[in-house]
């Protein structure tokens, strides 16, 4: 694979699904300075981004980034819970979340503006349970497509970024009408959100000629893509509708920008793209639970039902994955799907860089940056901590809820299980 294959691999993998799902969301506590929050997320995953192709050219592994907590913690009670933790924050919240925009999307399309709200938890549903399927008895089709959606995406997004600037209102961009800089700040903990796959481009360190020089590379190349793409679209974005109204469009918000400028057919084009985007991340998603709990499962983190051994068959992880991303989409409301699922996310990449301090001495890594990487993201989780405490404690204790879950279901499970055993020869590592 070349650098630019390894690239597109991970600008797939970022590209679509988070910036529909969460730009009302970040409106919300950012306002219209949505744009810094995506570029300071940008500068935070490319000092994650390092840590992680150190960690990646060192120890390949099919098992992500819980592999290399791993390496760095050993397979003990603190990789157990992260374990959970990263299973609901990359897993089951994410999934959930665009499963969400979907609905919105082909609500907002197929039926229209005042359809009844109970379209959206059918259309959410829907896409579920098909991409769950397709996992199944099809999945291979849908991962030759993910190149096409990703190159139509690009194209739509590159007619929306022309179309909308040349339109832009900078009045509503001032500076004047900015928060605080804490709460920009505070915000990137949710505008994260939306870099999530960047170390999906690790996967590829078995088929680039040289990973030691060609990986770094190709991740900086994705991210830079990625981050210059999201800045410019809620530039676009916030420089055609008023805060109050891209937070009340919600996920449905870079559609409705389009209108002005391209009418009818800019608000479906733009939906389309959603659709196809969300559709898309949902089957990533779910065809990842699958790699990730047997992995898990292999090494005693999680239970055999979840791994080879599940009395559901060779998909029991992305079968009770599916289940409870069914409930979670359906019942939980959107902005604690977002703000849950990126503040846990950090958590984990701050542990990340906590296995690259540990093993800077096997991997090379450059202590500066490594510990730049764990100070940058220990800052925006505190400011996100406190905004979110003072300005939405209801979101406070589910993040709470969610690492107390994780904590009870890692000690029920370890329990049950006896003993750890090895974790050797279980990671996929590569020569």
């Amino acid at each position: 694979m070349s650098v630019r294959g390894a690239a597109f691999l991970g600008i797939g993998a970022m590209i679509g699904a988070g910036i529909f799902a969460l730009l009302g969301e970040a409106g919300t506590v950012a306002g219209s300075a949505v744009w810094l929050s995506f570029l300071l997320a940008g500068l935070v995953s490319a000092l994650l981004g390092y840590t992680v192709v150190k960690l990646g050219v060192r120890y390949p592994s099919s098992g992500g980034i819980m592999a290399y907590l791993l390496q760095g913690f050993g397979n003990g009670r603190l990789v157990g819970i992260a374990s959970w933790l990263g299973y609901f924050a990359a897993i089951v919240i994410v999934c959930s979340m665009v499963a969400v925009s979907f609905g919105s999307y082909a609500t907002s399309l197929f039926i229209g503006d005042n359809a009844a709200s109970g379209w959206d938890n059918v259309f959410t549903s829907a896409i579920i349970v098909a991409m769950a399927a397709l996992n199944i008895v099809g999945s291979r089709l849908v991962d030759k497509a993910q190149s096409l959606i990703v190159v139509v995406l690009l194209a739509v997004f590159a007619v929306f970024i022309v179309v909308t600037l040349s339109d832009v209102d900078f009045s509503l961009l001032a500076f004047s009408g900015y928060p605080p800089v804490s709460d920009i700040v505070a915000s990137v903990a949710l505008t994260f959100f939306a870099y999530l796959g960047f170390s999906v481009i690790t996967f590829a360190v078995g088929d680039l000629r040289d990973p030691a020089s060609e990986l770094p590379r190709a991740m900086y190349l994705a991210l830079a893509v990625t981050s210059v793409t999201y800045v410019l679209i809620s530039i676009g974005v916030f420089g055609t509708l008023t805060v109050p109204e891209v937070v009340g469009y919600g996920e449905t918000a870079i559609a409705e920008a389009a209108r002005p400028s391209l009418g009818e057919a800019g608000f479906t084009m733009m939906a389309i793209a959603a659709l196809l985007a969300t559709a898309s991340s949902v089957n990533a998603t779910l065809y990842a639970s699958g790699g990730l709990t047997k992995m898990l499962a292999d090494v005693g983190q999680f239970p055999p039902i979840l791994g080879r051994a599940s009395r559901l068959g060779p998909h029991g992880g992305m079968l009770v994955t599916t289940g409870i991303v069914l409930v979670i989409s359906n019942v939980v409301d959107l902005s604690a799907i977002a703000s849950v699922g990126s503040a846990c996310s950090l958590v984990i990449f701050l542990l990340v860089g906590g296995a690259a301090y540990k093993t800077r001495a096997e991997t090379g890594a450059a202590l500066v940056v490594v510990l730049a990487a764990i100070a940058v993201t220990a800052t925006v989780l505190a400011f996100f901590a406190v905004d979110t405490l003072r300005n939405a404690p209801e979101t406070f204790i589910a993040i709470v809820g969610i690492a107390g879950l994780s904590v009870i279901l890692d000690l029920v499970w370890k329990h049950q299980r006896g003993p750890s055993p090895p974790a050797t020869g279980s990671l996929d590592h590569t020569p």
